[in-house]
């Protein structure tokens, strides 16, 4: 899509390609372990708690609270000119990994520590989806 051209986009890899495929279809997908039940991202080969292999591919709630953030004033790039000012956040998700992403939806002015958030995913591409967060009670 044109509004993408020029953008960093992320590259699946075969570790984080069940994640990807679950954003295609408006799931987000987060790795748990069988023996221990930790719950864990970004994806990786064993659990992070108790070295358990493998981990399984759960769906996630969608649902979590802002960690930290930063309201991005100036563009890195001019690819990322038209979207400034926007909301880098670190996302605590119910479940307990932290994810980053963007906040969308929203004045970035009133992003909080602690806000409520759910995942809402932008199509990119044919090949890719990307999770968002927005507001939520």
């Amino acid at each position: 899509m044109a509004e993408h051209d020029g953008k960093n986009l992320p590259r699946p890899t075969p570790e984080t390609a069940t994640y990807w495929e679950g954003c295609r279809h408006g799931k987000l997908m987060i790795q748990r372990c069988g023996s221990c039940g930790h719950h864990q991202f970004y994806p990786r080969l064993m659990c992070t708690e108790c070295m358990h292999t493998p981990v399984e591919w759960v769906q996630a709630s969608g649902r979590g609270k802002v960690r930290s953030f930063t309201i991005v004033r100036h563009a890195i790039s001019d690819a990322y000119a038209a979207d400034v000012p926007y909301v880098v956040a670190l996302i605590r998700l119910d479940e307990g990994p932290t994810l980053m992403s963007n906040i969308i939806d929203g004045d970035p002015e009133r992003v909080r520590i602690g806000m409520p958030v759910e995942t809402v995913f932008e199509v990119w591409s044919e090949d890719l989806t990307v999770p968002k967060f927005r507001a939520c009670d």
